[in-house]
């Protein structure tokens, strides 16, 4: 026993920790309001810093533009990001100084190299247009395959936060057999090209929908949470660069929707959209944490 867990102690990625599993009550999760029509598959929310606006994004195949929504959910502005290209924008995120960042990272096929997060100056819903002022190209640490194989399908990433100075990526599992372990890797916030450096690898409970993920979001608490279809899972207990402490509590929103994109409004309140299709999703709800 000691050995195991001397070896679990130096060997973080390895262990995982326990994860606490609340189930939601029905009237937790509201509807707040429908997502204009011409935003079928938002894949990322952020807020502004005076929280008055919603910025927007969709993921590949739409175009390069922030959409600026209203707390009342009416489309206010689209402001088209000048120099990029929407290769696959999979989440948008902010810092403490309110800069906006998007996450070109979707990499469903594990075989991308040209993975980007775009610094945008963009601070109003006056703006028509905006720029990429910095411009983070990476690469991860572990990854020699492109693609690995079937069975190592982790490298894909629809998920990311900002936290003093480093962006923290949660990666999608794609792989084979599908078992909930999914990668955390910390990439400085600067100019340049870098390797991710991988900082946890841990594993959420249940099936693809149950434990996928798809958007991240941080508050001023240090609890991170990670979006899934079906539940959300809070993150806690962990350090800048080791995950293998973490706290995992597992949050069911007794609600299946392809969800992508959650946000934090104040230390317990969430925004989630989910993306259109047929005759369900489309919309952003509101959360409750206990």
């Amino acid at each position: 026993m000691y050995i195991l867990y001397a070896i679990c102690s130096l060997v973080f990625i390895g262990c995982n920790p326990k994860t606490e599993k609340v189930q939601a009550t029905e009237d937790t999760l509201k509807k707040e309001f429908s997502l204009p029509k011409k935003l079928k598959e938002v894949s990322g929310m952020a807020l502004s810093q005076d929280q008055k606006m919603i910025w927007a994004i969709e993921d590949a195949g739409n175009k390069n533009v922030v959409y600026g929504l209203n707390r009342q959910g009416e489309l206010t502005t689209d402001v088209l990001v000048e120099n990029a290209e929407n290769n696959d924008w999979e989440d948008i995120t902010k810092d403490a100084a309110g800069n906006i960042y998007i996450g070109d990272f979707g990499n469903n096929e594990n075989d991308r190299q040209n993975l980007s997060i775009l610094k945008l100056d963009l601070k109003t819903d006056s703006q028509k247009s905006t720029k990429v002022i910095q411009t983070t190209k990476f690469h991860y640490e572990g990854q020699t395959e492109f693609p690995p194989k079937k069975s190592n399908l982790l490298y894909d990433c629809e998920a990311f936060v900002e936290k003093d100075g480093s962006f923290y990526l949660f990666t999608k599992n794609r792989s084979k057999g599908f078992d909930g372990t999914f990668l955390i890797f910390q990439i400085p916030n600067k100019e340049g090209d870098f390797e991710a450096k991988l900082v946890g690898k841990l594993k959420l409970e249940g099936s693809y929908s149950d434990a996928a993920i798809t958007s991240a979001t941080i508050n001023s608490k240090n609890e991170i949470v990670l979006l899934n279809h079906k539940n959300i899972n809070v993150l806690s207990g962990f350090t800048a660069t080791d995950f293998s402490s973490a706290k995992i509590q597992k949050i069911s929103l007794n609600h299946n929707s392809q969800k992508e994109a959650v946000v934090f409004v104040d230390d317990k309140t969430l925004l989630i959209a989910d993306e259109k299709d047929k005759k369900t999703g489309g919309n952003v709800y509101q959360f409750s944490l206990k």
